[in-house]
């Protein structure tokens, strides 16, 4: 058409919408968002238990009256305290660091399922729905801990604090580190196949079975080479160095660590790598 002018157009450094950016850029990205991160951990924790007359306390209860039921069940009906010294402060720990690693694992896998409105939204990148999940988590379970403490020194036989206690700190660090790697794997995982979401429970369940929280691995396997195997479960060195920092006093074996820290470093190099490469599918239909 006459008076038509077709003047050239440069694309040179757009980038399409929703576009995946290269791995390093989405850890740039994910840095930057620390703000909101960090923000949108500390609101949910203010904000989570308001419906419920008791608020927060819950996540203190739940423990306490989890841990209760297994002693009642396990430790004196079943008799798996036999042969386990100070079984009330072995159960406590046990349950009270299995519970903070289901909530983590729980609520991390459902971060991006239950967020579609806002990923629809807004331009964002998507990990830091689970890593706002597992701060908000490590937050909430600030006072879970100190209860989980106070507890093992008020029943009896007491332990006293000692400077291993310190050695607390970096193995629930490692334990929140594993946590977002399976998080972030999971939570890609549901955001596809909805379904995942009525196995997570039972998964969880098992994991509590295998990972010598009311029970001593000892007393039930006798064979070497399967013992060994089942030491590999990353949940159990957890429990293993806190139950020999807090109630034996004694320095965990260093195999302990080595194990721990392979597993959560290398589950969440896993769990970004595999969490980035679907980062253009998250909430669409």
């Amino acid at each position: 058409m006459a008076g038509v002018r077709v003047v050239p157009v440069s694309t040179q450094g757009l980038l399409r919408i929703g576009a995946r950016p290269g791995l390093f850029e989405y850890l740039r990205q994910i840095w930057h968002h620390r703000g909101f991160i960090v923000y949108d951990a500390r609101a949910r924790v203010s904000s989570g238990n308001r419906k419920d007359r008791l608020g927060s306390a819950w996540m203190i209860l739940n423990p306490i009256l989890n841990g209760l039921t297994y002693y009642l069940i396990f430790g004196l009906l079943l008799d798996t305290s036999r042969g386990i010294e100070n079984f009330v402060g072995y159960l406590i720990i046990g349950v009270f660091l299995f519970q903070i690693s289901a909530r983590a694992i729980t609520n991390g896998a459902r971060s991006v399922q239950s967020n579609k409105a806002v990923i629809q939204a807004f331009n964002f990148p998507r990990a830091t729905l689970p890593i706002s999940v597992n701060v908000r988590e490590i937050l909430a379970s600030v006072p879970v801990l100190i209860t989980m403490l106070i507890l093992v020194l008020v029943f009896p036989p007491t332990e006293e604090i000692t400077w291993r206690w310190l050695l607390m700190v970096p193995a629930l660090f490692l334990q929140a580190v594993f946590n977002l790697g399976v998080g972030l794997i999971l939570a890609r995982m549901i955001s596809r196949i909805n379904d995942i979401t009525h196995l997570l429970g039972f998964g969880l369940r098992v994991w509590m079975y295998a990972s010598a929280v009311f029970f001593s691995y000892e007393r039930f396997i006798d064979h070497a080479g399967l013992l060994a195997i089942v030491r590999l479960n990353p949940l159990f060195n957890v429990l293993d160095i806190v139950r020999d920092c807090v109630l034996y006093a004694t320095l965990p074996a260093w195999e302990s660590w080595a194990i721990l820290s392979a597993w959560a470093f290398g589950v969440l190099a896993v769990g970004i790598v595999f969490f980035w490469k679907a980062e253009e599918s998250y909430g669409r239909e």
